[in-house]
């Protein structure tokens, strides 16, 4: 009797947990699953034509961390990405709204900085009002904690950290929108999350995939 309601007040535990929580839905309208690989792209406008998001230098020294940038190329996807719980949830699946998430770059290639993760983070080792989204986060650390909330629009989020909301801001390199922490509505990044193709995301450590030969062109990616 005790086992019975242990499990039920385990079970109303977790609806309170997940209660007001949605599945994030990927651009054709599918559930974003823990561990798949995604492009992030931003959302189109008249003022945004661009591709997808790459990691890439923010500053000549030091050149690392790497911080994150969308690409000029209005058909470069980006580079893929896989997101987790943070930290990890077992027997969680899909990604909800407003949860606590990790999000990594995935890829075979990565020519410089190796000694940091690939894992995104907010630099608040920075004493900037707007720290940049770098490379190098870290398991468990509150700067790599991210969520998506929902926006306005079809399949459309953004992303939220405790220090603030994800935006962009023109960068050093020919003004190619670099990613930052703001408060400034304004700035706010709008995206959506395409699943990569099961055939395009297959890669070796001794092959170049399709999508690593289209979406990482960190030096020059404009």
């Amino acid at each position: 009797m005790k086992t019975y309601f242990l499990v039920i007040t385990l079970l109303m535990g977790a609806a309170v947990c997940t209660h007001g929580l949605e599945e994030v839905k990927d651009s054709n309208g599918n559930p974003v699953n823990v561990g798949a690989q995604y492009f992030i792209q931003p959302v189109k406008t008249e003022s945004n034509n661009g591709g997808g998001l790459v990691p890439a230098a923010i500053n000549i020294l030091p050149f690392c961390p790497l911080g994150i940038t969308q690409t000029l190329l209005p058909y470069q996807p980006g580079l893929p990405v896989r997101f987790a719980y943070h930290p990890n949830i077992l027997g969680r699946y899909t990604i909800d709204t407003s949860s606590d998430i990790i999000i990594g770059f995935v890829s075979n290639i990565w020519p410089v900085c190796n000694e940091f993760s690939k894992l995104w983070a907010v630099d608040d080792s920075s004493s900037a009002k707007e720290p940049a989204i770098i490379i190098g986060g870290k398991l468990e650390r509150p700067n790599s904690a991210f969520k998506i909330e929902k926006a306005t629009g079809a399949h459309t989020y953004k992303l939220t950290t405790s220090y603030g909301t994800v935006g962009t801001t023109p960068g050093a390199w020919l003004s190619a929108p670099q990613l930052l922490v703001t408060n400034d509505v304004a700035k706010t990044l709008y995206v959506k999350f395409v699943k990569v193709d099961d055939d395009a995301s297959t890669a070796t450590t001794t092959t170049t995939s399709r999508v690593e030969k289209l979406g990482l062109r960190m030096f020059p990616f404009y």
